[in-house]
């Protein structure tokens, strides 16, 4: 808060005792909000954010703290599935920051924020008006044009929700352009009157689309007939005892200060720096420079300037767009600049602020959020200059107590005039960071009027830290990549007919890639191999194991007939009327074979259907994806695995898609994945959400066309080659792949009614994925002092996978559980692993693996750690 609510006084007090003014509502609205008063022709009253960094200096863990909190309520609101499709987007100049730590909320989603300095070269892909601002016009500028194309939700954050006139205006220019289902407005507060607030709800209708609203708190402020004018005059009076007092550009520590924008011929205009003929060139890109600037005035104050050694080609900020790429390569490089700054502080400093700069708000909070936690003893505070003239009262009840003015110093295409830094001057501080970007790096800035010198007479120290200004070179096209295979087939690769699936992979069948189980995961454990470089022995079972697995696939076929036909009907319903159906290698491929054959069975089609790799913690084969994108509408790929556990698959396919984005620029492929069975609640395509035996999960490649597991190693996956597997062509007797196939399929005819009634209960359901099985894993984790959520495999599948190609320690297995468990245990016998049965289990059972082995194994880089 600042410093007049610090003070138990409210910041609007002296504005709501003078023109009558009420702010009614939420309880914590006099805590984010003062009120001030500015010259505009439209409205009298500001109303100043205590949390948005702007005009009060405030912690910038509370600042970015208030943007993220609002972004998680967006993420839960839409669902991970659609927060994955969504895109972000904020309001030149106020909220610029606040919409990019919104964006870093919702999770993946890219940012673009509106901007008023046009930037030649780069196409405009929209634009709107703010009917209340002092500055209208709003550019869209993004890099990609396709930022703002799609059918996921639109996020729009702005500080605050007032009339509901800039969003109309915003959401009526680009749903013209790019229309789409959904809206989200996002803003600090709603202050709406009750004439506005029914307008949204009534413009969502006009659309056709849903529209919704997320804010911190709500309500709405009474102004009294006459406002308007009465604050005109009050501005008015103040001025001009500001003038008589002599006050001039700067604001004084005590006693009210009142200086607006004077016209151009005045004696105030040439005060501030004014210059007919401002030197500089908009819309090019200057490098941050590391020495003295050659207009900086040797006369003047001594700056120090920090060079941060800014990434090369990551953007400054929102303006031209900023992808999940961007914002992994500026977490890992904020460390690193931000123990620079630290450096460069002077040892006796306490009170430090971190000034941004209009625009550029977002690179300065979160340089000086991450100061705030490595500065130990160091109060950091956190605001921007800008363009926005408001009156000074030097008042406990007055939001705006002291300011700072000074010419602009970025060349404004609006042309030359004055800008403002507020709460500044007379706060105490010991050092000031000035933030700005290279663009207004210019001999303004370090005039004798300009923002550097009016810093230097309120701090002792005052340094300056310039970011590279981004502007996007021309659209370059991904480099072509040399022609890649078609995909592989059986019988030459695989034990499928050749029609029921294409193996977008390389043969490595010819290279020695087996070890034993326990040396296989020393090797991992170690820290020195991947997962993906090795494969295990393949388990050969016995010819009890074989029985039972017969006798399980006589009991489910019926069932997985069922779930088999009911996620290919939600698939052709939601997701496309022909999908292509992708599996993911090697358990999806069985279900994907599946869903192929219901198509066929029940609805004639023949669905395109291909098996790529995925590699925990690699992400997905990028180059079977360019494949498919040549030959297929990426809008109708149906990502299909056989089950899920607890997620993990999912969230990796979510963060690979949108890394392959970012990187080739190939839009429409969907995270989502079509699984037969959702144990863990982790997607909203399935066939069931039971936990039980899918029999494919009890053997390996001999139910799975003979093919192992993915291998990516690099020194036989090159950067322009698919990612291997094997084809055991050996193990041909004792293959059951397409038998597995057969009794299931041999099933469709009678489970018609059954999948009517299932798909359309599902349908018309609530499928939200609600992640519970990631919250038992971490229940389950801790009970059992294992405390790696990576070493728990909940599902019978999992559980499976665990008996057949890891060291299991031991397995959970719900009391009372029948056949689907059998083969759990006679393998759980053969290994001499405990089975415990547990009451209460949500899975039928859980595998957890032997800690001494494998502890990390499974973690987000596919390595393990010693213990």
């Amino acid at each position: 808060m600042n410093k007049a609510v610090n003070d138990g006084v409210w910041s609007g007090s002296w504005v709501a005792e003078r023109l009558g003014v009420r702010l009614e509502g939420d309880d914590e609205l006099t805590g984010m909000l003062g009120l001030a008063l500015r010259r505009n022709p439209k409205r009298a009253h500001l109303l100043v954010s205590n949390v948005l960094g702007k005009h009060v200096p405030q912690s910038p863990s509370v600042v970015y703290g208030a943007g993220f909190a609002l972004g998680r309520r967006v993420r839960e609101l839409l669902g991970a599935r659609e927060a994955a499709r969504a895109v972000v987007l904020g309001y030149a100049e106020t909220a610029t920051g606040l919409g990019h730590s919104v964006a870093d909320g919702v999770g993946l989603a890219p940012y673009l924020h509106s901007t008023r300095r046009p930037v030649a070269g780069v196409a405009r892909a929209g634009g709107f008006e703010e009917s209340h601002s002092h500055a209208t016009s709003h550019l869209l500028l993004p890099e990609d044009p396709a930022l703002l194309v799609g059918d996921g939700p639109l996020v729009l954050v702005d500080d605050e929700f007032s009339t509901g006139n800039t969003v109309l205006n915003t959401v009526r220019d680009l749903h013209e352009r790019y229309p789409r289902r959904r809206y989200v407005v996002v803003a600090l507060v709603d202050m709406r009157s009750a004439a506005d607030a029914g307008r949204l709800e009534e413009f969502a209708r006009e659309i056709g689309a849903r529209v919704d609203l997320v804010t911190a708190a709500s309500g709405t402020v009474r102004l009294p007939e006459g406002v308007l004018e009465k604050g005109q005059e009050l501005v008015a009076r103040y001025e001009a005892e500001s003038a008589a007092e002599g006050s001039s550009s700067s604001a004084a520590p005590s006693g009210p200060v009142a200086q607006f924008p004077a016209p151009p011929s005045s004696g105030a205009a040439a005060e501030a720096g004014q210059d007919d003929n401002p030197p500089g060139a908009r819309g090019t890109a200057r490098p941050a420079p590391t020495g003295p600037h050659p207009g900086d005035d040797p006369t003047g104050p001594c700056i120090t300037r920090i060079d941060l050694h800014w990434p090369p080609g990551l953007p400054d900020g929102g303006r031209h767009g900023f992808t999940p790429a961007h914002r992994t390569h500026l977490e890992d490089a904020l460390p690193a600049m931000t123990a620079r700054l630290a450096e460069a502080l002077p040892k006796s400093a306490r009170r430090v602020l971190v000034l941004g700069f209009e625009e550029l708000m977002y690179a300065p909070l979160r340089l000086a959020r991450e100061l705030e936690q490595v500065a130990g003893g160091v109060e950091v505070r956190y605001s921007t200059t800008t363009r926005s003239p408001v009156l000074a009262v030097d008042d406990p009840g007055y939001a705006i107590r002291t300011r700072l003015v000074f010419p602009a110093h970025d060349t404004p295409a609006d042309g030359p005039g004055e800008r403002y830094a507020y709460n500044v001057a007379g706060a105490g501080f010991d050092a000031v960071i000035a933030v700005v970007d290279s663009v207004a790096d210019t001999p303004e800035l370090h005039a004798p009027d300009g923002l550097l010198a009016r810093l230097s007479a309120h701090a002792p120290q005052v340094l300056l830290a310039v970011v590279p200004s981004y502007v996007p070179g021309p659209l370059a096209l991904p480099e072509r990549h040399p022609m890649l295979p078609e995909p592989l087939r059986g019988p030459a690769f695989s034990s499928y007919a050749p029609e029921e699936v294409g193996w977008l992979l390389q043969d490595l069948s010819d290279v020695t890639l087996e070890a034993p189980t326990e040396e296989r995961e020393e090797a991992i454990q170690s820290g020195g191999a991947h997962y993906a470089e090795s494969l295990p022995v393949e388990y050969q079972p016995s010819e009890q194991y074989q029985e039972l697995f017969q006798a399980a696939l006589a009991e489910s076929a019926a069932r997985l007939a069922q779930a088999a036909g009911a996620v290919t009907e939600i698939v052709l319903a939601e997701r496309s009327p022909r999908p292509v159906l992708v599996s993911l290698a090697r358990a999806g491929t069985p279900v994907g074979v599946l869903m192929r054959r219901w198509a066929q069975f029940r609805h004639g089609l023949e669905l395109p259907h291909y098996a790529v790799s995925i590699v925990r913690g690699r992400g997905i084969d990028a180059n079977a994806l360019r494949w498919l994108a040549a030959h297929h509408d990426p809008r109708d790929v149906v990502f299909v695995d056989g089950w899920t556990g607890k997620g993990a698959i999912t969230r990796e396919l979510t963060a690979a898609i949108r890394e392959f984005e970012a990187s080739d620029g190939i839009t429409g492929f969907d995270p989502e994945i079509a699984v037969l069975a959702d144990p863990g609640s982790c997607v909203r395509t399935y066939g069931t959400r039971e936990d039980y035996l899918i029999p494919s999960a009890c053997l390996n490649s001999t139910v799975s066309g003979l093919i192992s597991r993915t291998v990516l190693r690099a020194d036989l996956v090159g950067p322009n080659d698919y990612h291997g597997a094997k084809f055991y062509r050996e193990l041909a007797g004792a293959d059951v792949s397409v038998a597995f196939l057969d009794a299931v399929s041999a099933r469709f005819a009678e489970v018609m009614d059954a999948v009517d009634a299932t798909a359309k209960e599902l349908l018309s359901g609530d499928r939200e994925p609600t992640w519970e099985g990631w919250a038992a894993v971490e229940r389950i984790s801790e009970e059992y002092g294992i405390h790696d959520v990576n070493l728990v495999k909940p599902g019978v599948g999992e559980t499976t996978r665990v008996l057949l190609r890891r060291v299991p320690w031991k397995i959970l297995a719900r009391a009372g559980a029948g056949a689907d468990l059998d083969h759990v245990r006679l393998l759980a016998e053969q290994r001499g692993v405990p089975v415990e049965e547990v009451a209460e289990l949500p899975y039928t059972c859980v595998g957890l693996i032997h800690p001494k082995y494998t502890r990390g194994a499974t973690g987000a880089d596919g390595r393990a750690v010693n213990l």
